[in-house]
């Protein structure tokens, strides 16, 4: 059985990680045969031996005859015996060479016992519940090791670095501060810089999680691993890469990591006690009942060994070992089809205790990317035609506002206008020509110029109007027409009533933490009716903010309701997953790093799974402490009973002792299968969020508002 629990100190390399296993590590040659899924295998071979001889008793097909019970069967029990010996013998091993004594020990030498007493069939079967429950353990609880891996991937792997006049490539570890650098479209920024000729636009979400590119120009500051999605630049390196940003991220990881203490199971703190306390009591019953005075003592030998061995089996305890990892297992199983992934029975056990809970912004509580909302056609006739000459103008740029808008236009079937000349000027927008006259599109001081008069004053209103309210604007301009697109990122679905059901739960304060700024931020947690956010925060800030709520509810929460979760997508926010007590991640847009780094990932976009997984835990929590108790307590009773009817002259019978002690195996089970049928919290009334972007025929006469634009969608911000 998994009676070793993973190790709070970090491994010799960072992406590896200490995993259960039946006492140590398999290595070398016995590496395959003693995996996991080799024992799970085993223990199913085990099991179905145990099966096909009891079937074959109990059918008559293999009878008794006067020189003893039938051989084949018997043959079958023994094979199992021995297949549960590979696996539970090696550990007992192990244990005894390490002078313990524990449960693995003590499982082993009560089916030894009973084999030597006559009941091989009893001990195969104890051996085989302890393989079994201890595969399906490692097998559920295996932690992936590729959660460092994932952030390596987005280091960048090449500089072009300017020496004696000519641009070489080189990596970016030999980079010198001060190195001269060119960084081209597509490319990563190689190390920490700053850039002195060019201007070009950024992706850095991986280091602040911002959905839009960060325009830069000379004397901006950049950060290695981050995108250039705009023109070539040049920049000169102001740290070297193994002190860059993205390498902080890195080493927060790791340090988060370590510092995160393993939740001990009820069964591995009292294994070892429990082990000794059942040797020393079957041997004092068979040192007393053997030669203790009568009339109640003095047995023969015999006898005295009957009951000590009827005790042991009784007290082996099966339905104790598997009390956690079924009930565990049920949960997984539960999760998995209700869109939630739990990485072993750990994860359940962090959820369960959840008090308070941090979220992103960008990708978790909100799509992630901008979608057009409305459009303003302030000296517009037509705004099917403006939405036209905009996707002409965008059809062919990566940027996010033109992706919105060509999708806008190809969700309305309104085909782009066949725009000459497109040229894009960074940091401001695109300009092209039609029909003889110039098409612009972009801010406002990219349009000015070409903005009628008239107009100015109320596009500028207009525009102050959006912006205080979070949202993105850009204004397009044709001859003497212009309007306002206004775009949006949109709330996921379950998001509206995210809040309200973990209150419900006790989870309090829900909190947003967002490298955004802190308009967005405001419009978003005002929405969503988030108890606080922060905002404009780099991963490091993410990690202070967590570390101080993990230590506010340490003193302030009751007791089972401590832990600090946090849920996010993106690799800013691995560093914060990795400190967080309990570590969600969205599994359908999230970066590796974060998946890797996260305790459960959510498999669908619904928010609404994170109060029903907390919900589920906390179930599986109360039937873990439930099993627990009846096993304890199934246990006692039969050794009262085996100690009490030896007293009177009643020796219970080894079968009924065995039958006894695995039906409460069996109620164990079924008590933790009932977890297959946890409904949880009812589907969200709280209103529905609005898809991204507007419905096909928004734009026809009924969808056109009063200033004849995109009929509004709703949005959180």
């Amino acid at each position: 059985m998994a009676m070793k629990v993973e190790s709070a100190a970090p491994s010799a390399t960072p992406n590896q990680r200490s995993v259960p296993s039946f006492g140590v590590e398999p290595v070398g040659k016995m590496a395959l045969l003693l995996a996991p899924r080799s024992q799970l295998i085993g223990a199913s071979v085990a099991g179905a031996l145990l099966l096909v001889a009891f079937a074959a008793r109990l059918m008559g097909l293999a009878p008794a005859t006067e020189a003893g019970p039938a051989l084949w069967p018997l043959a079958l029990d023994w094979l199992a015996l021995l297949i549960g010996l590979v696996y539970g013998g090696r550990a007992a091993a192990e244990a005894v060479r390490a002078n313990l004594v524990d449960i693995d020990v003590l499982m082993v030498v009560a089916a030894l016992l009973a084999a030597w007493i006559g009941a091989v069939a009893e001990g195969a079967l104890l051996l085989f519940l302890f393989t079994l429950a201890g595969a399906l353990e490692d097998l559920a609880t295996a932690r992936t090791k590729a959660a460092v891996a994932a952030l390596h991937t987005l280091m960048p792997t090449r500089a072009m670095v300017l020496i004696d006049g000519a641009w070489l490539e080189r990596a970016p570890e030999a980079l010198e501060v001060d190195a001269r650098v060119r960084v081209p479209t597509g490319e990563r920024v190689p190390a920490d810089a700053r850039v002195v000729l060019g201007s070009s636009s950024l992706d850095q979400s991986s280091l602040t999680g911002e959905s839009m590119p960060r325009d830069v120009g000379p004397g901006a500051e950049v950060f290695a691993g981050t995108i250039n999605v705009g023109d070539p630049f040049e920049a000169t390196v102001l740290r070297l890469a193994s002190d860059s940003s993205l390498q902080k991220v890195l080493r927060l990881v790791i340090e988060a990591q370590s510092t995160k203490e393993p939740v001990q199971r009820v069964i591995d703190r009292l294994s070892r006690p429990f082990a000794l306390a059942v040797f020393g009591l079957s041997l004092t019953v068979f040192l007393l009942w053997w030669l203790g005075p009568a009339p109640l003592f003095g047995r023969p030998m015999k006898d005295a060994a009957y009951t000590a061995i009827g005790l042991l089996i009784v007290l082996s305890p099966c339905a104790l070992v598997i009390s956690t990892p079924t009930a565990s297992l049920a949960g997984i199983s539960r999760g998995a089809r209700g869109g939630v992934l739990f990485k072993g029975g750990q994860a359940i056990e962090r959820l369960a205790g959840l008090g308070a809970v941090a979220f992103d912004k960008t990708g978790t509580l909100t799509v992630g990317k901008p979608e057009l909302r409305d459009l303003l056609a302030v000296g517009w006739s037509d705004g099917r035609e403006m939405l036209a000459v905009a996707a002409g103008l965008e059809m062919h740029s990566t940027h996010p506002i033109a992706q919105a808008i060509v999708r806008a236009a190809a969700a309305q079937s309104v085909t782009p206008a066949d725009v000459q000349q497109v040229r894009t000027v960074v940091g401001r927008g695109v300009s092209g020509e039609l029909d003889g006259q110039q098409a612009h599109l972009g801010n406002l001081a990219h349009t000015r110029e070409s903005l009628p008069a008239c107009f100015v004053n109320h596009v500028r209103a207009e525009l102050a109007k959006v912006q205080h309210q979070g949202q993105i604007a850009v204004v397009c301009t044709h001859g003497q027409q212009a309007g306002v697109f206004i775009l949006a990122d949109s709330a996921r679905p379950g998001a509206d009533c995210l809040v309200e059901r973990l209150h419900a739960l006790g989870v309090r304060p829900v909190v947003m933490l967002t490298g955004d700024n802190a308009l967005t931020a405001t419009t978003i947690a005002t929405a969503l009716k988030l108890d606080e956010f922060h905002a404009e925060l780099l991963p490091a800030g993410k990690v202070e903010h967590v570390r101080a709520l993990k230590a506010k509810l340490s003193t302030s929460a009751p007791r089972g309701r401590r832990h600090v979760g946090v849920i996010g997508d993106g690799v800013n926010d691995a560093p914060a997953l990795a400190m967080a007590d309990v570590s969600l991640g969205i599994g359908s847009i999230g970066s590796d790093a974060a998946l890797e780094n996260a305790d459960i990932v959510l498999l669908s976009d619904d928010l609404s799974t994170v109060p029903w997984a907390v919900g589920l835990a906390r179930r599986t929590r109360r039937t873990i402490t439930i099993n627990l108790c009846f096993a304890i307590g199934a246990m006692a009773v039969m050794a009262v009973g085996v100690i009490v009817g030896s007293l009177f002259g009643w020796r219970m019978p080894l079968w009924m002792g065995v039958v006894g002690h695995e039906g409460g195996t069996l109620l164990v089970v079924g008590h933790s299968l009932l977890l297959l049928g946890y409904r949880g919290i009812e589907v969200c009334t709280c209103g529905a969020i609005a898809k991204p972007g507007p419905g096909p025929g928004q734009l026809d006469s009924g969808g056109m508002s009063e200033h004849g634009s995109l009929a509004t969608v709703p949005s959180v911000v």
